[in-house]
């Protein structure tokens, strides 16, 4: 069995308006008062408290803060899950430390039980009337749980997880290697590019007149609110588009092919190059292969992730020659040994291509030098 999300978006009322509003703060303070809590109490005596210990102490809460009572009971509950998540995923080195919620980020709540579905296409949620939502595709499965959200622009939108059986789809088409880079967004062996639309890049002139007439504005105001929400929006259009654009390759990229071989990138530092780190935050290669994998079960394709450490685009992908002079320039070269000119992008994908296959290593000849870094990623696979 497998989840699959739907994601609707809400038109609530002025009254549902502030009753979510009411939600979406106990969430918020439910989330900070015990990750401060639990922050206190490990820098004094290094003891962990968990869900059980904060459930506990959540009931004694209310009966402090009389408000707490007036949403559903499920909903905090579920934010001090979500903060037992983000501190299991700090303690095991795959995020950083939990955050205290802000009201002017994106807002949201969860509900796994009590909401339903009415037969006029509403959503109907605990201690609220049916609010009104846009159903634009049929819902497969088994309702599970909904989260209901609040954008820094002012959107609300619900976020249904079903549960249902997807069965993996065989695997058909060619294999390909993919290159991921900044001046073309993904290039593949076929040969095939696609280009880098730059969405951040072309609203960014437009981003800082209305982020400078934010800054002016008094803090607290309405007019500043108002400014804040034009922010808001230009960077939500610039993610809707860059998030369409990876989906429609994600999907043509999975349907042809049933084997996609790309490098296991390091984003993480890249991003700190203070030169490329906003041409490489608008490409969004994190979020573009997630895309890929998810898809890739579904449409019977697999993706090879290869190993950071192997040269691909300084490495000659007819006799194995290493051009150890190649910079991030040359988009173009010629191997000294056997005399092939190659595109640098192109002849990347057909290296981590043979790579992922197992091909270098024994077809390579005798005269390609014996590189330690090649020689490190070959025995690690082979291994």
């Amino acid at each position: 069995m497998s989840n699959k999300a739907y994601r609707f978006r809400l038109y609530p009322n002025q009254e549902q308006q502030q009753f979510l509003a009411k939600c979406f703060g106990c969430s918020r303070f439910v989330y900070n008062h015990f990750l401060r809590l639990t922050t206190d109490v490990y820098a004094d005596g290094k003891k962990n408290l968990r869900y059980k210990e904060w459930a506990k102490l959540l009931t004694s809460l209310k009966k402090e803060f009389e408000w707490l009572k007036d949403v559903n009971s499920q909903a905090l509950q579920q934010t001090l899950k979500d903060l037992e998540t983000a501190y299991s995923r700090f303690f095991k080195g795959l995020a950083k430390f939990p955050q205290f919620k802000k009201r002017s980020n994106k807002q949201s709540f969860r509900i796994p039980q009590h909401f339903s579905l009415t037969e006029d296409r509403k959503l109907k949620l605990p201690k609220m009337s049916p609010i009104k939502m846009v159903i634009h595709r049929e819902i497969e499965g088994e309702i599970k749980s909904v989260t209901i959200s609040k954008t820094p622009s002012g959107k609300y939108y619900a976020s249904i997880v079903t549960e249902l059986d997807i069965p993996k789809a065989p695997l058909n088409g060619e294999k390909i290697g993919m290159d991921l880079g900044i001046k073309e967004f993904a290039i593949t062996s076929k040969p095939e590019k696609f280009e880098n639309p730059r969405y951040f890049q072309r609203s960014l002139r437009r981003l800082k007149i209305r982020q400078r007439r934010l800054s002016r504005r008094v803090k607290g105001s309405k007019n500043r609110n108002k400014a804040r929400v034009r922010v808001a929006k230009i960077h939500e259009k610039v993610a809707n588009q860059r998030l369409d654009y990876q989906h429609k390759i994600s999907l043509k990229l999975t349907n042809e092919n049933q084997v996609i071989s790309c490098e296991d990138l390091n984003i993480k530092g890249m991003v700190k190059n203070r030169k490329l780190s906003r041409q490489i935050s608008d490409v969004a290669w994190g979020q573009f292969l997630t895309l890929l994998e998810y898809k890739g079960d579904i449409y019977g394709c697999e993706i090879k992730p290869v190993k950071r450490c192997f040269p691909s685009s300084k490495r000659c992908s007819n006799c194995g020659y290493i051009k150890e002079d190649l910079t991030l320039k040359d988009r173009e070269w010629t191997c000294p040994e056997c005399h092939v000119h190659h595109d640098r992008d192109i002849n990347a994908c057909h290296n981590l291509l043979q790579f992922s296959d197992g091909y270098i290593g024994w077809e390579a000849p005798k005269s390609t030098p014996n590189q330690t870094v090649e020689m490190q990623c070959i025995k690690s696979v082979s291994s």
